[in-house]
């Protein structure tokens, strides 16, 4: 009897471990249970088109992100944070996979949420669903069991500077800068950002970086560990520099690249939940209010 009792206690502790590494991996922070209405902020980010979202997987097990909406810096569109889910969700099913270079074409990475958008869902509720959803969409991408690299050229603000603290590394060409300006447009970051800057750079840094919505260079960002290099190519050979710098940290077989990433992903996890829940409440609390809608009016974005 108590051989049986053994057998089974050690059957739930190994069925107990694989659903938490499966929690890590890919559990939503957000569904019905937390007043996340998901169909319906997909349908209306269908609505607000513009833009695209490409992904490109490598033979070497290296896939590349491309973020494209020229005309508007790179900026967001509804379609494309719907594409940009559907993006991670095809990188979750890649068995193959070994690493992410995420990246903006034009020589700029991504200046955030697009304006059209952004004033198309105004209203506090139409926000925080936006919030929600990319949360969901942006912790996903952190989840990956691939090692994750953002190259930024040029300008990664707002949303963009968010969008390159979901990736494990950042990598930076001369010249470029990444900006928290949400302060400027009236808000706070509400796509995890917040929470994810201060696991890479401290609460102290955090607080200037957010509070004074200051420009970063490469050497700043290195200086403080929120970026990993610099590149000295010109924009047609980056992502060429990018895939060599990447490369020494894929080699090797997929599933232990995989195995080693889960493990980094379930060490940083805990009562991480909690705080980007909690920046969730307090990005809904300023989304659509008078600093942010006078913003809006004032200023066709902020650069």
């Amino acid at each position: 009897m108590p051989y049986i009792t053994d057998m089974a206690l050690n059957l739930w502790r190994c069925v107990m471990k694989r659903a938490e590494a499966r929690w890590c991996l890919y559990r939503s922070l957000y569904n019905s249970s937390h007043g996340f209405n998901e169909s319906e902020v997909k349908r209306k980010l269908a609505e607000l088109s513009g833009g695209s979202v490409k992904l490109c997987k490598g033979e070497n097990g290296i896939a590349e992100l491309g973020i494209s909406n020229p005309s508007r810096k790179n900026a967001l569109s509804g379609t494309m944070m719907l594409e940009l889910e559907e993006r991670i969700n095809d990188l979750e099913k890649w068995k193959e996979g070994k690493g992410l270079i995420v990246y903006g074409t034009e020589d700029t990475f991504c200046s955030g949420g697009d304006l059209n958008t952004i004033k198309a869902i105004s209203n506090a509720k139409d926000g925080l669903m936006m919030c929600m959803f990319m949360q969901n969409t942006l912790t996903r991408l952190q989840r990956l069991p691939l090692i994750s690299v953002a190259l930024i050229q040029g300008k990664a603000i707002g949303g963009g500077a968010e969008l390159c603290t979901a990736c494990d590394f950042r990598l930076m060409t001369e010249g470029s800068e990444i900006r928290f300006v949400h302060k400027h447009m009236g808000i706070v970051p509400g796509w995890g950002g917040a929470s994810r800057l201060i696991q890479l750079v401290g609460s102290r840094q955090a607080l200037k970086l957010l509070s004074g919505a200051l420009r970063i260079p490469p050497e700043h960002a290195i200086s403080i560990g929120l970026a990993d290099g610099t590149l000295s190519s010109a924009a047609d050979s980056a992502l060429e520099e990018a895939q060599k710098w990447i490369t020494p940290y894929t080699k090797g077989a997929a599933n232990v690249t995989r195995a080693m990433k889960k493990l980094i992903i379930c060490g940083r996890e805990h009562l991480f939940e909690d705080a980007i829940r909690k920046e969730k409440d307090i990005f809904a609390t300023v989304w659509g209010g008078p600093s942010n809608l006078q913003a809006l009016s004032e200023r066709t974005k902020y650069n």
